[in-house]
């Protein structure tokens, strides 16, 4: 703001002129007394100029609703809405949301620092405060092959972008314990601009846990247990409090909320598909729930709005208080949460469930193109074992945790895994597709329920290589042949054919339509996947799927490189010894 700008808002908020909007009859939620406030709220110069009878260009009568400030999501995957900025935006501000924390490893995985920069770009100019996180795992781990691999000499390129909001999620945590000079660096990078480090560590403990916050990691969105949230917070950690499409953890976590910790507790999704936002919600749906588990109301919107913005330094965000950004909702319940209109920067951007603003149209050109494999052939996914038990990824509804299971197996003639000989078991495999490497990966899963056909995909986390899952090695060829001509997507296959498929061009991950188009797509595929191939139906099919690459995840994932046991962070054989 320039000085000409500073003293109109100074005479705007002193009531020397008249303001832009005042806001009537309205019921202020103050999150930081947590309490409620009758009267008139004044907006000047996209920013709050205060509570009081000002004298206005504009009135806006609320009718006695709740004035909320604009809700935060703490730590997003934009990526995982399957849709660019824009049409993300489309889908989360007409529900309450007016800045997020997005991580972009996901397009990071795929293009580097063209990726980062796509997502800059694509985020600029939309009702929508964008701030991203440098991805510090680039690749989470040195048990696979992404599109990229990012140092902090490469991340500080970007590290003083005032949308840059500091260092991503902190994947490889043994790393970091272990003092890792590379994985230091970048943590380093971020503290040095005083900016914040993210953090994922689940099911870390004791002297590991100690070190990974006295290395400067403040957050982590992985608890999904009292004790975790607890530890964390004991070590000066915010806790994001997660509800996704995949991983569900409100249900845990809020219990252990209260009047002593919740300052240090926060609302985030993580990764959330585009039927879900469109239907659910965001940090909305967040809220509902968790007063409907008991949490007061105003301490709910607390975590949603003012934590949020403390956490991350945004010193403009997250209370309706002078000086601050004008971004507020109406809402008429605080209950049931449902947002009537929604202001960005003072402006009407979004009314029942509808986005008013108009988006920009992106530039996808620096991330399309991106499947570029060597022929896959049935012998790279053959499963030959030498012994009677494999070890087996063993999938747990909604939770993006896995068993390491050891099973009974019975071989072909060849000595090979066959999905007909062993009911109740798939083979699953992960195949290079950033450089061609020809590296597959193959393993064997528990509990998804696949039947008489293949399922892949290019959004594999974090790699983002294509994972493909099937009970016979033809459908899972013609799966791979058909992710590979579509550049990038969702495909389902049967007896050769390709029964329905969802194109993601950007980057493999997102599509270039909009959310709706695509969750009407994805929900079709969904019941298909469910109801004609018998996908277990306590499984998000294709999320689930997504995050059974994803190796900093306990406890086994399958990666290009092979089976990677986190509980070690090493590879280990299938057979078991």
């Amino acid at each position: 703001m320039n000085p000409e700008e500073q003293k109109k808002l100074v005479d705007m908020a002193a009531g020397r002129i008249p303001a832009d909007l005042l806001v009537t009859n309205a019921r202020v939620v103050d999150v930081f007394s947590r309490q409620v406030v009758h009267g008139s709220l004044a907006v000047g110069c996209g920013r709050i100029l205060g509570m009081g009878d000002y004298e206005a260009r504009e009135t806006l009568d609320a009718g006695g609703a709740y004035v909320v400030p604009g809700l935060i999501d703490a730590h997003v995957h934009i990526e995982s809405s399957l849709v660019a900025p824009p049409e993300f935006a489309r889908a989360v501000v007409p529900h309450g949301v007016t800045t997020v924390i997005a991580d972009p490893h996901e397009i990071a995985n795929v293009r580097g620092l063209t990726g980062i920069r796509y997502m800059l770009d694509a985020s600029r100019d939309l009702p929508l405060g964008v701030f991203v996180m440098l991805p510090s795992c680039v690749p989470a781990t040195a048990g696979e092959h992404a599109g990229a691999v990012l140092h902090a000499a490469d991340l500080a390129e970007l590290i003083d972008d005032p949308f840059v909001g500091g260092i991503g999620e902190v994947m490889d945590y043994p790393a970091v314990a272990g003092g890792d000079p590379q994985v230091l660096a970048k943590i380093a990078l971020g503290l040095s601009r005083n900016k914040v480090v993210d953090g994922h560590s689940p099911m870390l403990t004791g002297m590991d846990l100690n070190a990974y916050a006295a290395a400067g990691v403040m957050t982590d969105h992985e608890c999904s247990s009292l004790e975790e949230m607890q530890d964390r917070i004991a070590r000066g950690m915010y806790v994001l409090l997660r509800e996704g499409s995949a991983a569900r953890d409100l249900q845990y976590l809020v219990p252990g909320v209260n009047t002593a910790n919740c300052s240090r507790c926060v609302f985030c999704t993580d990764d959330r598909q585009p039927a879900d936002l469109l239907e659910n919600g965001s940090i909305d749906n967040n809220i509902r729930m968790a007063v409907s588990m008991g949490l007061d109301p105003l301490m709910a919107v607390t975590m949603a709005t003012l934590n949020a913005a403390q956490c991350y330094g945004l010193r403009d965000k997250g209370a309706l208080a002078p000086g601050r950004d004008a971004d507020f909702l109406l809402v008429d319940d605080l209950e049931n949460f449902e947002a009537r209109a929604v202001y960005a920067g003072g402006k009407l951007v979004a009314k029942n469930r509808t986005m008013l603003a108009e988006l920009p149209d992106p530039d996808n050109t620096p991330v399309l193109d991106t499947v570029n494999i060597r022929p896959v052939t049935q012998a790279d996914l053959s499963l030959e074992l030498e012994c009677p038990r494999a070890n087996v990824i063993g999938i747990q509804p909604h939770s993006l945790v896995t068993e390491a299971l050891v099973r009974d197996v019975v071989t072909d003639e060849s000595g090979a895994f066959s999905c007909a000989k062993n009911p109740g078991l798939l083979k699953l495999a992960v195949v290079e597709r950033h450089h061609a490497t020809g590296n597959v990966g193959v393993g064997i899963i528990e509990n998804y329920g696949l039947t008489n056909g293949a399922v892949a995909t290019t959004v594999a986390h974090d790699s983002h290589n294509i994972v493909v899952c099937g009970d016979n090695d033809h459908d899972m060829l013609a799966a791979i042949s058909d992710i590979e001509a579509m550049g990038g997507g969702i495909t389902l296959v049967r007896a050769g054919k390709v029964v329905a498929h969802l194109p993601l061009a950007v980057g493999g991950l997102m599509s270039e339509h909009d959310a709706g188009h695509v969750a009407e797509q994805l929900e079709r595929m969904n019941r298909m996947a469910r109801e004609e191939f018998s996908v277990n139906p306590d499984l998000e099919p294709f999320m689930t799927l997504s995050f059974m690459t994803l190796p900093v995840i306990p406890e086994l994932k399958l990666t290009d490189s092979g089976l990677f046991d986190v509980r070690s962070f090493s590879l280990v054989p299938v057979c078991a010894s």
